[in-house]
């Protein structure tokens, strides 16, 4: 196993090496601050997402760079909801989706679906069986990253999907460090719904006393 990791860095600039593992650290940084409701969470995210840009880039990955550009802007978004206040001053809390916010996630997955199908007609890529594994993802994430923009519970829940599936198909594309991360990522997300499921029940058992 880490003979497979290693042999795909063999031919790789350690300057590239370097970046990836700085992506590594924001992105595992990222989910731990989200687990605990810190919104740096979202600047960590930044820089991950704009190394993965650059990286996706060098590899030839165009499509997979405009998704994370993608995700980029979703994070500004998210940044700007969990700082902003509320009515009565308060801030954003955790709860769970409603039948409308669950149409939108629905909406927002088939939207994100189709835009990425188009990223990779548009730049002529020849869409392979890995491509269309991204676009599924791409959906989920996307969507997962509206859901955690309004603190909703099953943001984790895409979350742990889609990293269970990002992770052999990182590793298949040669990108190991990558693949260690969405591993670790999808643990992380386990470990943050149930802390966030704990918080959730602790608010609506004081509601309710």
């Amino acid at each position: 196993m880490l003979d497979f990791f290693l042999n795909a860095y063999q031919q790789t600039p350690w300057r590239q090496i370097v970046l990836e593992f700085i992506a590594f650290v924001c992105g595992i940084w990222s989910v731990v601050l989200a687990k605990k409701e810190n919104v740096l969470l979202y600047p960590m995210g930044l820089i991950a997402t704009v190394i993965t840009m650059y990286l996706l880039f060098l590899a030839g990955y165009l499509g997979d760079m405009l998704i994370n550009a993608y995700f980029s802007i979703m994070s500004i978004y998210g940044w700007y909801k969990w700082t902003v206040k509320g009515e009565n001053n308060e801030s954003l809390s955790i709860s769970r989706t409603n039948f409308k916010e669950k149409q939108i996630g629905f909406l927002l997955f088939v939207l994100t679906v189709f835009l990425v199908y188009g990223i990779y007609h548009f730049f002529g890529y020849t869409i392979l069986w890995d491509n269309y594994v991204d676009i599924f993802t791409a959906g989920l994430f996307f969507t997962a990253m509206w859901f955690m923009a309004h603190k909703k519970i099953e943001n984790w829940t895409l979350w742990v999907v889609g990293d269970a599936i990002a992770t052999p198909l990182y590793g298949y594309r040669g990108l190991g460090m990558l693949s260690l991360q969405y591993l670790i990522f999808a643990i992380l997300a386990i470990s943050a719904y149930r802390e966030w499921f704990a918080i959730l029940q602790t608010k609506n058992n004081t509601e309710i006393a």
